[in-house]
């Protein structure tokens, strides 16, 4: 039996996927590495989350195990590496808002792009190898939703696993409000900056200050959500060992839907989880999909396409004349050696 949001989970995940990366050639031409993690991350997570879909949407048969293993750590890392991405948008923001800090020279902004990606790439990864301290076993297959990462509710989990998204906000919120006070200290100094910058104009200064405002109301509320529904929808387990956590570590726990839509806080908590990045990279597009310069890359990108159809066309009528040519001249040389 197809799931209950079959095609239009898949449909909307791929979408997304498409959408969150349409902006970023010229973010990465404007060094706005934050902005570029935080597409890369989101487009990654929606991706990830359309095969799975697609290909358990009718069962939880584990048929695809290397896939799974890549999956969940996909998923783990997005979890940490999307909210890290805003919070490196914000601290960006922050820092022209001070303008003196704001950096000038070559050496400078491949210093920010430098600290952005430790932050946004290498602290991710490193979340792995601690999301494996509290992995209970391989991981679990889900129908409709596809591979699930196993973490055991435990104490411990909350501090290796779950804290990143709310931590992240946190800082976030602190940067957001230092923002807002700096720029009203500065505000003349602030438009004269912006109106002499050719990589970051005002208007899309402000539509990050509004995506980074609207993640920091989101990161923080629903992780806490997340957090809550996950402590009351399975049962709280104190942390005995690493022996105990890990042992039978190779199984893979099936579940149908009609098991974990039975629990309606199981099921708030598993729809939320893998909607959550669709939503994130719907609403990055919402804010930079329709803007002047996304405007302007549309029809030179329908421009270019409909040159180069025209082109094509116009070399497939000559094609043959210019081969029947080319051919008599490779052969009249040949006949006139002496």
């Amino acid at each position: 039996m197809t799931g209950l949001l079959y095609p239009l989970f898949p449909v909307a995940s791929f979408l997304a996927f498409v959408l969150v990366l349409l902006p970023l050639p010229w973010h990465l031409e404007a060094w706005n590495s934050g902005t570029c993690y935080y597409m890369m991350w989101t487009a990654l997570a929606c991706l990830n989350q359309f095969v799975n879909s697609v290909i358990w949407a009718n069962d939880a048969i584990d048929r695809a195990p290397v896939f799974c293993d890549i999956s969940t750590r996909i998923t783990l890392a997005a979890s940490a590496g999307i909210p890290a991405a805003s919070m490196c948008i914000i601290r960006r923001l922050y820092n022209i808002s001070k303008i003196q800090a704001v950096a000038t020279t070559h050496a400078e902004k491949r210093r920010v792009v430098l600290v952005d990606t430790l932050i946004c790439v290498l602290f991710p990864i490193l979340c792995l190898p601690l999301a494996y301290v509290v992995q209970g076993h391989r991981f679990d297959v889900i129908q409709e939703v596809g591979c699930h990462a196993s973490v055991v509710n435990t104490l411990l989990s909350y501090f290796l696993v779950t804290m990143w998204p709310i931590l992240f906000g946190l800082i976030s919120f602190v940067y957001c409000v230092l923002t807002m006070r700096s720029f009203l200290q500065r505000q003349a100094q602030f438009a004269e900056f912006l109106s002499s910058n050719k990589a970051l104009s005002a208007s899309r200064y402000f539509r990050l200050m509004a995506l980074a405002c609207i993640e920091i109301m989101c990161t923080i509320p629903i992780s806490i959500v997340f957090t809550v529904l996950n402590l009351k929808a399975e049962p709280f387990e104190p942390w005995v060992s690493w022996e105990d956590t890990h042992s039978n570590f190779s199984r893979v726990v099936l579940i149908p839907s009609v098991i974990w839509r039975q629990t309606k806080l199981v099921e708030v908590s598993i729809e939320c989880g893998r909607w959550s990045p669709l939503f994130c990279a719907l609403l990055f597009f919402a804010f930079f999909g329709f803007a002047e310069e996304s405007r302007k890359n549309y029809k030179y990108g329908v421009t270019a396409l409909l040159t180069a159809c025209r082109l094509g066309k116009k070399d497939d009528g000559s094609s043959s004349t210019k081969a029947t040519i080319s051919s008599k001249y490779v052969q009249l040389p040949l006949c006139c050696y002496p």
